[in-house]
């Protein structure tokens, strides 16, 4: 193996755990509230299936960037993903029952994963040189490193509660840099780029901060539907005749 083939294997190990550390968030964010034998599963399918998505993002990704607000919508989806992981953790730590599946841990996963890629792909098919056998094998070594960084994500947020808002924090933060960076909306508003990180810094604080709102207000939007429900039932009922007309059943002897 000559030393410019290591030299080409390392950059794409190095580019891959330099730009994946968010990746590992999302893996041990998805995962955590599986039993420990799930999780394992749910990270080894999601990070597998991860590998096969970013060699196939890889081969479309120069095309991929130049649609416009993609990376836009990727944001978005982040920030959403960020809002529902946190308002999920919320309600569990209060005790309220959210179904955690293997499935939807594993679909977070891929889908995260996937918006992520976007913006370094096109770093490690250069680092490749066009070589398909070293992109796939140094994908797949680094994408070892991200499980293994998302299953200590995953232990470390099920023991320090306070992890969830970090967790949350840098997936909102990715998804805001991904909007600010969208080269449609750069151009429209120039301010975006200029401000990205003031910018991220305010939307991170504004989705986590809906998400805590959302939680705490629900139950008791909850219980003034029932409150509400209950009363229209009642007035209906007050509004029916007292005494029907109609046949009576005769009395028996």
């Amino acid at each position: 193996m000559s030393g410019e083939y290591l030299s080409a294997l390392l950059g794409i190990i190095v580019i891959n755990l330099v730009v994946s550390g968010d990746n590992a968030v999302v893996i041990g964010m998805a995962a955590h509230r599986l039993p420990p034998h799930q999780r394992r599963i749910a990270i080894v399918i999601g990070g597998s299936a991860a590998i096969v998505l970013r060699v196939a993002l890889t081969a479309v990704a120069s095309f991929l960037l130049t649609l416009p607000l993609l990376e836009a919508i990727g944001g978005v989806l982040l920030l959403v993903i960020a809002f529902k992981l946190l308002k999920e953790e919320e309600e569990t730590n209060e005790g309220i029952d959210v179904a955690t599946t293997m499935r939807g841990a594993i679909t977070t996963i891929l889908i995260a994963d996937l918006v992520m890629s976007l913006d370094n792909v096109l770093a490690v098919a250069a680092a490749a040189h066009g070589d398909f056998t070293l992109l796939l094998f140094g994908l797949v070594v680094s994408m070892g490193f991200v499980m293994l960084g998302g299953a200590l994500a995953a232990s470390l947020i099920s023991r320090f509660w306070w992890m969830v808002y970090v967790g949350a924090g840098v997936i909102a933060w990715v998804g805001a840099e991904m909007i600010a960076e969208d080269p449609l909306l750069e151009r429209a508003a120039p301010i975006l780029h200029e401000d990205e990180w003031a910018i991220a810094a305010v939307v991170t604080v504004a989705v986590l901060g809906l998400a805590h709102y959302v939680h705490r207000h629900r139950p008791a939007r909850r219980r003034e539907a029932e409150r509400q429900s209950a009363a229209a039932l009642t007035e209906a009922l007050d509004h029916l005749p007292a005494n029907r007309t109609g046949p009576q059943p005769e009395p028996q002897c």
